[in-house]
C-alpha cells in the first residue's frame, strides 16, 4: 500500500500505532465450525481417538438424545471448561427434527467462531443421513468436518451375536425418516440377509413393505433395541411377528431399532457374547460421587452393568484454614522431605489451596511424593506430578506404610512428612511413619460430612430390591448409605472392597456376598463380575432361567 511522505516522516511509534489501527491485514474473525462425530451404536468404548480429541476442543456439544449423555461419562472424555451440552430433542409431534431444523440449531451454536461437536449415533453419513444437515450448515456459512464412527448397521448385529460373514449376500438399509418405498425395496428380495436401521415408529411400515415385495412372514427375524448399550434388548421372532414384539417391548416411537432378517439369525444363540456378559443388564449402585467412581463404573460397564452413583459424603474445607496455609508455605519453603496423599480428595484439597496462592505442580520440585494407590496416583499425574512411591501390594494406608522407607539421617536431609488428610481419617499411616523415625505433620485438608439423601425413587429402589448389587468401597460408605437411604434389600448382592468394609456391612445387618481379593475399586468390580459369572453357570447347570438378582421374588428384608 502506498505511504505518503508526511506519514513516512512521523515518529516510529506513531507509524506503528497508526499502521496497526488501520491495517487491512488484521486477523479475520474466527469462523464457526461444526464437527459431526460418529459415536457408534451406543457403546462409548467404540469412540475413535479423533472423536475424543474433537470433544476435548469443543465449545459446545449437541446430542441426538438424552441417552448419549452416557457417552460423555466415559473416563477418556474430558470436555473443555465451559463447554455447553444440549440436546436436539424432538418436534412438537414427537418426531425427530428435519435436517433444516437440526442445522438451524447447530448454526446458532456455531456463531461467534465456536467449535461445535454434533454427536451422531453410528456413522454420520451412513446411519443417520446427516449429509442434508451438513449441507444446510454450509448454506448458513458454517464450515463442517466429519469424524467417522462405527456403523450401527454392522455393529449392532455383531453385538446381538449375528455373524454377517456367514450370512450370504447382505443388504443394508438405513431409514430413519419418512416411509419405506416399495420401489426402493424391490432389491430386498434377493438378499440372503437384510439388516435394517430404522425407528420404532416406522416398524409397521417396514413390515408391510418387506412382505409386499416378497419377504416371507415366517422368515427368522431378530429385533435389537438400544444396540451396543447396557440396556440392549434382542428378541428372536419372525418377520410377521416383528410389529407385535416391538409393541410389547414398549420402545419410544423415536427410538432407533435394528431388524435383521435371514438364516444367519438362527445361529445367534451360539454366538451371543454381549448379552451373556456376567453383569449384563445389572443395575449396580455405587455409593460414591461420579468423579470418584469413574474407573470403577468404566470397569463395571465392560462386564455389561449399568452403574448409578449415589454420593454418601460431601467434601468441605476444614473449619479453620490456618493449618493448611502453614503447611503449604512450609512445602514451598522446603520444610518437608515427603508429601503423602491418601485419597483423591486430599490431592484436590492441596491443589485448590495451591491455586489460591497462584502456585502449581512445580512447587513439588525436589520433594518425594507418595500415593496410597493407583487412583490417587492418577489424580497426581493429572496435576503433572509423578508419585515416587505407590504400594505394589495392598493399596491402603497400611500397605503404604509397609513399603515406606525408614528415616536415614545420612540419606534424608529432612525428616518431616506432610500428610494432608480427612478430618475422620485413622492414625494408621501417621503412627507407622513415626515408628520409622519420621516426624509427621498430620494436617486436616478437608472435612467429610454425610451427603443429602438421594431422590425418593432411588431410596425406594434401594429398599425394594430394584438394584441388583451395591459395591461398598469403605466402611464410611456403608454407614452413610444406610443413614441416608436405608438398608439394601435382601435380594441385592453386597460387594465389599475388603475385610474391614465387610465387617461394617455385617454390623449393619447386611449379608456380604463378595469381598475383593485386594482393596482396589477395579478388583472389586472384577470380583463382582466373577461372582455373577459363577451364579449364572450354577443357574444354567440347574436348568433354571438366568435371572438378575432384582428379579428374584421375596418379601424378606435384611435386618440387624
Amino acid at each position: 500500500m502506498p505511504v505518503s511522505t508526511s506519514s513516512a516522516r512521523k515518529p516510529r511509534t506513531s507509524l506503528s500505532t497508526s499502521g496497526i489501527a488501520n491495517s487491512s491485514t488484521a486477523a479475520p474473525a474466527a469462523r464457526g465450525r461444526v464437527i459431526f462425530v460418529g459415536t457408534g451404536p451406543g457403546d462409548p468404548d467404540l469412540l475413535t481417538l479423533g472423536a475424543i480429541a474433537a470433544l476435548g476442543e469443543a465449545n459446545a456439544v449437541i446430542l441426538d438424545t438424552e441417552r448419549q449423555r452416557e457417552i460423555l461419562k466415559h473416563p477418556s472424555i474430558k470436555l473443555a471448561d465451559g463447554a455447553a451440552v444440549s440436546i436436539l430433542g424432538l418436534s412438537e409431534a414427537g418426531k425427530p427434527l428435519p435436517p433444516s431444523a437440526r442445522a438451524k440449531t447447530v448454526i446458532k451454536h456455531a456463531g461467534a467462531g465456536s467449535r461445535v461437536v454434533r454427536l451422531v449415533s453410528g456413522d454420520p453419513f451412513l446411519d443417520n443421513a446427516v449429509s442434508d444437515e451438513a449441507a444446510a450448515c454450509v448454506r448458513g456459512g458454517v464450515d463442517f468436518e466429519v469424524v467417522p464412527g462405527v456403523s450401527s448397521l454392522t455393529a449392532v448385529p455383531e453385538y446381538a451375536g449375528v455373524a454377517l460373514n456367514n450370512a450370504g449376500g447382505v443388504h443394508f438399509v438405513s431409514a430413519t425418516e419418512g416411509r419405506f418405498a416399495k420401489t426402493a425395496a424391490a432389491e430386498w428380495v434377493s438378499a440372503a440377509t437384510l439388516v435394517v436401521s430404522t425407528r420404532v415408529g416406522m416398524v409397521n411400515d417396514f413390515v408391510d413393505v418387506a412382505t409386499s415385495v416378497g419377504r416371507e412372514a415366517a422368515e427368522p427375524a431378530l429385533i435389537t433395541l438400544h444396540g451396543g448399550s447396557t440396556e440392549q434388548i434382542s428378541i428372536a421372532t419372525t418377520l410377521g411377528n416383528v410389529a407385535a414384539e416391538v409393541d410389547s417391548a414398549a420402545g419410544e416411537p423415536s427410538d432407533l431399532i435394528h431388524i435383521t432378517l435371514g438364516a444367519a439369525v438362527q445361529d445367534r444363540d451360539a454366538l451371543s457374547w454381549y448379552e451373556t456378559k456376567p453383569l449384563f443388564g445389572w443395575r449396580v449402585l455405587v455409593p460414591r460421587t461420579k468423579d470418584q467412581a469413574v474407573a470403577m463404573t468404566a470397569r463395571l460397564r465392560t462386564y455389561g452393568a449399568h452403574s448409578e452413583e449415589v454420593p454418601t459424603i460431601s467434601v468441605e474445607p476444614p473449619r479453620s484454614p490456618q493449618q493448611m496455609d502453614k503447611a503449604v508455605r512450609g512445602l514451598v519453603e522446603g520444610r518437608y522431605e515427603w508429601v503423602a496423599f491418601t485419597s483423591v480428595n486430599a490431592v484436590r484439597a492441596v491443589r485448590e489451596k495451591f491455586e489460591q496462592y497462584g502456585l502449581d505442580a512445580r512447587a513439588f520440585s525436589g520433594l518425594k511424593v507418595a500415593a496410597v494407590g493407583e487412583t490417587t496416583s492418577a489424580a497426581l499425574q493429572a496435576w503433572g506430578i509423578e508419585a515416587d512411591l505407590v504400594p505394589s501390594e495392598e493399596q491402603s494406608s497400611a500397605g503404604l506404610a509397609a513399603e515406606w522407607p525408614p528415616y536415614d539421617e545420612v540419606l534424608d536431609p529432612i525428616n518431616r512428612v506432610f500428610l494432608p488428610r480427612a478430618d475422620i481419617a485413622t492414625e494408621t499411616l501417621s503412627a507407622a511413619l513415626t515408628e520409622l523415625g519420621w516426624e509427621v505433620e498430620d494436617v486436616t485438608a478437608y472435612r467429610t460430612v454425610r451427603a443429602a439423601p438421594p431422590a425418593a425413587p432411588v431410596r425406594e429402589a434401594i429398599k425394594t430390591g430394584k438394584f441388583d448389587a451395591v459395591v461398598f468401597t469403605s466402611s464410611s460408605t456403608v454407614r452413610n448409605l444406610v443413614g441416608i437411604a436405608g438398608k439394601p434389600h435382601t435380594t441385592t448382592i453386597i460387594a465389599a472392597i475388603g475385610p474391614a468394609t465387610a465387617k461394617t456391612c455385617e454390623e449393619h445387618g447386611l449379608r456380604v456376598d463378595v469381598v475383593a481379593s485386594k482393596p482396589s475399586a477395579l478388583e472389586l468390580a472384577d470380583a463382582l463380575a466373577g461372582f455373577a459369572a459363577n451364579r449364572r453357570d450354577t443357574l444354567v447347570a440347574e436348568g433354571q432361567p438366568v435371572t438378575k438378582p432384582s428379579q428374584r421374588k421375596t418379601s424378606r428384608r435384611r435386618s440387624s
